[in-house]
């Protein structure tokens, strides 16, 4: 199966996940990363609790709860701020470019106040659009693991697909 394809149906779980835990576990920090054989799920979450999230996550996204799969917290809505953010700063300094730092530095405050606006807006869209699918097809959780780093908490999960062919991934797109 393709590399691409395997993540972005692994990120969209994850994600789908986080959003569970965070109802089942609201006090809790947790973040997660995903990858082509599955996904961590970094935070102090009790294995059994995690699983049943897993599970609800899979089977909602397969019902076509597709916003589960987009996370405000996502990395690539960060990524989208700062690259936006800086070329809003950038783009706000030069327009003032000769005027003193009185004048240039609420330009760029504001250049890149509107790069963060704009880069959540965007994050979303590429995580709706590149990142992340939420059309799933058949899927199994192969094994879900508690590991631990020091006081650092995390679970790997591994996912495996059915067989499916480079066409149908395509046509569904």
């Amino acid at each position: 199966m393709n590399f691409v394809a395997l993540t972005r149906w692994n990120h969209a779980i994850e994600h789908a996940t986080i959003h569970i835990l965070s109802r089942m576990a609201p006090f809790t920090s947790m973040a997660g990363r995903s990858n082509s054989r599955g996904f961590y799920i970094y935070g102090d979450v009790p294995t059994d609790m995690l699983r049943r999230a897993v599970d609800e996550a899979i089977g909602r996204l397969q019902r076509g709860e597709r916003q589960l799969a987009i996370h405000p917290n996502c990395g690539t809505n960060m990524l989208a701020s700062a690259v936006l953010a800086a070329g809003g700063t950038m783009l706000a300094v030069t327009g003032t470019k000769g005027r003193g730092w009185i004048e240039q530095a609420p330009a760029g405050v504001l250049g890149a106040l509107i790069g963060v606006v704009m880069g959540q807006l965007v994050g979303m869209r590429l995580q709706a659009k590149v990142t992340t699918d939420a059309n799933l097809p058949p899927v199994r959780v192969t094994e879900i693991e508690r590991r631990q780093l020091g006081k650092r908490v995390f679970h790997w999960v591994g996912l495996a697909y059915a067989p499916v062919s480079e066409n149908a991934i395509a046509a569904d797109h």
